[in-house]
């Protein structure tokens, strides 16, 4: 049987591999248990413990502020909501991860904006990864002024919190079609995780997914796999990233992989539009494609449980 089912009009080119467990298009909301590299699911909303020295997380990403275009004049407002959104977690986080497109043209105004916005977020502590749009205008240079300090390169590094490695990768800086890490950054990341035993969980978020999820459009980084192979030897791997607007899930051996929706606007489905870009849908419906991702991590269970949650649900949609 092949590994892949082609798009057509019954089907999402759903890549069959390994233990690909789900994949939605957006608006979803399912927590994801992974322990071991394999995943499980239960919906969303159902009640999670909480004992302590367990480590929560909010994923936001493809915040776009300075677009202005129909299919979403008001980014600004929509950020705006999704702070309003963390803020009502019944947790606060620990940090917010924000995985890049910050900005839509690299603009100071554009990042002033969204610092104001991310100001009234509970979390205070709030760790970035440039987006192509971030670094385009001007070769990432008031990205790296704002939001770089400390950092490797183009913009990588490393952190260690509550037993969990956390790396942030730079994918957008060298794009020629697919995103690329390059030389100097695979150098660094294979040095700063030999550091680390391999019962270590680790997670890793980047702008453009890891894996390949549609190289038509771009959709994946092509000198991935020398990077992953680096995650084999720990046995609890999480890889998150934004830049395709939409959630989609694929868990292989011991890595779960997982790109999160937008707070600006969608994007079609792979193949469902001669090309990628902002998805207009109705007014009404636009706030349930777009939302967070909530991480929790257990450390005596070595797992950790993902949720992803419109902004609003609509009306004769469930929301699982």
């Amino acid at each position: 049987m092949s590994n892949l089912l082609v798009h057509d009009h019954n089907h999402d080119g759903i890549d069959r591999r390994g233990f690909l467990e789900c994949m939605a298009w957006a608006g979803t909301g399912v927590i994801w248990t992974i322990a071991g590299g394999i995943a499980t699911s239960r919906a969303f909303g159902q009640k999670m413990s909480g004992p302590e020295g367990e480590l929560r997380f909010v994923q936001i990403s493809d915040s776009h502020i300075g677009f202005t275009k129909p299919a979403n004049p008001d980014v600004t407002a929509t950020l705006q909501a999704t702070v309003a959104k963390i803020n009502a977690l019944p947790s606060t986080p620990d940090f917010i991860v924000h995985t890049g497109d910050l900005s839509h043209l690299s603009k100071p105004a554009e990042f002033d904006t969204m610092d104001q916005v991310l100001q009234a977020a509970r979390p205070k502590q709030i760790f970035y990864v440039p987006g192509e749009h971030d670094t385009a205008m001007d070769d990432g240079k008031e990205y790296l002024a704002r939001y770089g300090k400390g950092t490797k390169g183009r913009g990588w590094y490393s952190f260690d919190h509550k037993g969990v490695h956390f790396v942030g990768l730079s994918n957008v800086a060298a794009l020629d079609g697919l995103g690329k890490l390059g030389r100097d950054q695979l150098d660094w990341f294979a040095r700063d995780l030999a550091a680390r035993p391999a019962s270590t969980p680790i997670v890793v978020f980047a702008h453009i997914p890891l894996w390949t999820v549609y190289p038509e459009w771009g959709w994946g980084t092509e000198d991935s796999a020398e990077a992953l192979t680096y995650l084999k030897r720990f046995g609890s791997v999480t890889v998150l990233n934004g830049h395709i607007h939409q959630v989609m899930q694929k868990v292989e051996g011991n890595i779960a992989f997982h790109t999160a929706m937008s707070t600006a606007f969608p994007q079609p489905a792979p193949g469902a539009a001669p090309s990628p870009g902002p998805m207009k849908v109705p007014a009404e419906r636009l706030r349930s494609l777009l939302g967070i991702t909530n991480v929790t991590y257990v450390v005596r269970e070595h797992s950790l449980a993902i949720v992803d949650s419109p902004l609003v649900e609509v009306a004769g949609h469930v929301a699982l």
